[in-house]
């Protein structure tokens, strides 16, 4: 059913100051039915001190296209959500469902319909601290941005 894929668009995924080991590649694939987005990230920082609790992480396609930024928010040129379709969170364009960490790792893979690889290239991925809430506006309460990554043509 989503086994011809037409094309594949990714982001390398590189932390900031803070989080220096948070590396891995989303995968963006064009398929009959959407988009099928795959992240494989490493280095996540964990919550090992509290047994029953592990970390989520806001996980969003931003306007920007640009992992720089400013003392405040070192990517604070990623800008904020994606959204051709001028929705209200958590209805941009570029939501996505959160990431949650294993030992530091994360491995999510979503099927979706809000864009197509041509709208996203050149824009930004972006991990935040926090999970999202999927109601505050503009952005879910998703916290610092703490990893990003800009989408292009993959080298294959």
């Amino acid at each position: 059913m989503f086994s011809e894929v037409f094309s594949t668009t990714i982001a390398n995924i590189k932390g900031g100051k803070e989080y220096p080991n948070i590396k891995g590649t989303v995968y963006f694939k064009k398929n009959k039915k959407g988009v099928l987005v795959t992240a494989k990230i490493f280095g996540l920082p964990t919550n090992k001190e509290k047994e029953c609790q592990g970390r989520f992480f806001g996980f969003h396609i931003h306007n920007g296209t640009s992992c720089t930024g400013n003392a405040e928010d070192e990517f604070a040129d990623s800008n904020g959500h994606f959204s051709i379709n001028k929705c209200n969170h958590p209805f941009h364009s570029g939501d996505l469902p959160p990431l949650l960490e294993n030992n530091g790792f994360a491995y999510m893979k979503v099927l979706t319909d809000k864009f197509k690889i041509e709208d996203i290239i050149g824009k930004t991925v972006i991990i935040h601290d926090m999970p999202d809430d999927f109601k505050t506006q503009p952005s879910g309460n998703s916290g610092k941005k703490i990893a990003c990554g800009i989408i292009e043509n993959s080298k294959d």
